[in-house]
């Protein structure tokens, strides 16, 4: 009998051992509603997750995604939304409210903003009105450009895993603080690139690069886009061209999701060479990796350029 209890004890420890492993074992279910976050979940969640993106990386998460049934299907099996807030990914709203998942909905332990405690740049002041253009209330949305913004990111991430898998949290810090040890290496190395260019004037299509240049001191000086999302019209152009012409602008930044012909008739007009960027992870044809090659890429193609240009 003694034998019997003995073993029916062993057999109970054995299951609820492997019953722990398989929950811990178990994948986290995650969607993002980009690709930057979606890189960046996987290197806080690590083999814990599994992460889709809502968006692709070589098209505008602000206008340029298109809610589709699938989406849905993605979000009512997550276990956590995370996403860029700030008007940025508006459009994940209605597929939020379609996947009826109490657990991603915001205030639900599931649902992670990773704006919150971002450094908020244009932040629009006084009335704000549709002859305004394609305004974000909250500010300029695209603060991942900014790679110091990528530890406040990662730490809403990692606050957001935590809260849903509590068990799992030891190993997210320690997946979190490897992370913070590249990006600061990492950063270092970007900044000693781009230091040569530092107060250099440049344009951009759109005001995707205002992080990115505060960051790395370059001084964006104008966008041909007169209001975010307005298309420009010949009297703005006739005034860019006429400032570039005078300041010497030499380069413009050109995301890669908009279209290249009027940036090809002011490059034209003022012998400025066009610099073809991605802003995301996955752009380019589905080139650049993860959030490390984003910037390599962006910080390679902006010395490469500007050596030749001062040769």
């Amino acid at each position: 009998m003694k034998k019997i209890f003995v073993t029916i004890r062993i057999i109970v420890i054995l299951a609820m051992c492997l019953t722990n492993i398989a929950s811990a074992a178990k994948e986290i279910n995650i969607v993002t509603t980009t690709t930057d976050l979606m890189d960046l979940v996987k290197m806080v969640g690590g083999k814990r997750v599994k992460v889709v993106s809502l968006s692709h990386g070589d098209q505008s998460g602000c206008a340029g995604v298109e809610p589709r049934p699938s989406m849905v299907i993605y979000l009512r099996s997550a276990d956590m939304l995370v996403r860029i807030g700030m008007d940025y990914d508006h459009w994940a709203d209605s597929l939020i409210d379609a996947s009826r998942n109490s657990k991603i909905v915001y205030g639900a332990n599931g649902y992670v903003d990773v704006s919150v405690g971002i450094n908020r740049l244009e932040v629009p002041k006084g009335k704000v009105d549709a002859s305004m253009g394609h305004i974000h209330l909250y500010g300029n949305p695209h603060y991942w450009l900014d790679p110091h913004n990528a530890k406040v990111i990662t730490k809403n991430i990692y606050e957001g895993l935590c809260r849903i898998s509590p068990k799992n949290s030891n190993c997210f810090k320690e997946n979190r603080d490897e992370f913070l040890l590249k990006i600061d290496m990492a950063i270092q190395e970007w900044s000693k690139k781009l230091k040569i260019f530092q107060g250099k004037k440049f344009v951009s299509y759109h005001t995707s690069w205002v992080y990115f240049a505060k960051c790395f001191g370059l001084n964006i000086v104008g966008t041909l886009e007169p209001k975010s999302g307005i298309p420009p019209s010949p009297a703005h152009l006739r005034g860019l061209i006429k400032m570039m012409k005078k300041e010497g602008i030499s380069m413009i930044l050109h995301e890669n999701y908009y279209p290249q012909r009027t940036t090809e008739m002011v490059s034209k007009e003022t012998g400025a060479k066009i610099l073809i960027l991605p802003v995301s992870v996955g752009g380019l044809n589905g080139k650049i990796e993860d959030y490390f090659s984003l910037f390599n890429y962006i910080v390679n193609k902006i010395t490469e350029k500007e050596s030749k240009n001062c040769e």
